[in-house]
């Protein structure tokens, strides 16, 4: 891999990026035309110390998944991104590789929905992307790495979420994550980086192994739609959770709204407000 050249050319391209089309809040203060390093870090999902190296060259060997959240990040073209991969020793992601791709109409979709909280989750239920609002409403996610940013490993053995379950709420959600990962499995069985997941979770997690081996049919899809979220700053918030399943490009995207005029509303923007106020400072 000609590392100085991958760098280079992940340089170049910050620099080249609007804040304001990849969805960052710009201050009055700010000085840099393109993207600073920690907000492409941030964005992508990796550690600013760890750009700093690729851009520098002095990091050899990016990953695949590593080198598509950088792609993403920049809003690169589709010749821009296999560039991308070249430039990193990986063929582009072919038809039997789980994608994670916002394609540009997606983007677009996202876009209209800046100040609504959205998350979206590849096939493996692994994030692709959280806007400001979910991560007021939900709590930061640029600070998610590896296994941390999937939601099956996250529900399964990571730290309590603020959203409100029962026990038996929160055993049947896990087991719709499981057995919709066991659909994706079927569909990418060359997938070697979904393989791994399914492995680590397997041996991190009983819960998931057994949930992994059950015959028994998941439980029917949860019809309310209704989420309940504990927020720290403004109390309890019961909101419309809404998934889209892209079926072309294989996303999931999850939109919360409230009721306008209800006090479920006026908590939601409060949150909102609460925690993207300190971006635009």
């Amino acid at each position: 891999m000609e590392a100085w050249e991958f760098g280079r050319t992940v340089r170049r391209w910050r620099d080249r990026a609007a804040p304001e089309a990849v969805g960052v809040p710009v201050g009055r203060r700010r000085r840099a035309a393109g993207l600073r390093r920690e907000e492409l870090a941030s964005l992508a999902g990796i550690s600013a110390d760890y750009l700093t190296r690729l851009e520098q060259g002095r990091a050899t060997a990016p990953s695949a998944q590593v080198v598509e959240a950088l792609a993403r990040a920049l809003r690169l073209s589709d010749p821009e991104r296999d560039l991308l991969y070249q430039l990193a020793g990986h063929a582009a992601p072919g038809p039997g590789v789980v994608p994670s791709r916002l394609t540009p109409s997606v983007q677009r979709l996202l876009d209209r929905l800046a100040y609504t909280p959205v998350v979206v989750y590849d096939p493996t239920w692994t994030l692709v992307m959280a806007n400001a609002p979910y991560d007021a409403l939900m709590g930061e996610t640029s600070t998610w790495r590896d296994l941390e940013r999937n939601a099956v490993w996250r529900n399964l053995l990571g730290p309590k979420s603020r959203v409100v379950h029962t026990e038996r709420e929160q055993a049947d959600h896990e087991a719709r994550l499981v057995a919709d990962l066991r659909l994706t499995a079927s569909r990418y069985p060359a997938d070697r980086s979904l393989r791994k997941l399914v492995a680590d979770l397997t041996a991190r997690s009983p819960r998931f192994a057994e949930l992994w081996d059950s015959d028994a049919p998941p439980p029917l899809p949860d019809m309310s739609k209704r989420k309940t979220i504990d927020h720290p700053s403004v109390g309890r918030i019961t909101l419309d959770c809404d998934t889209l399943l892209v079926a072309v490009d294989d996303l999931r995207i999850t939109v919360y709204t409230a009721e306008p005029g209800t006090q479920d509303a006026e908590r939601l923007a409060l949150a909102i407000v609460l925690g993207t106020q300190s971006l635009v400072a």
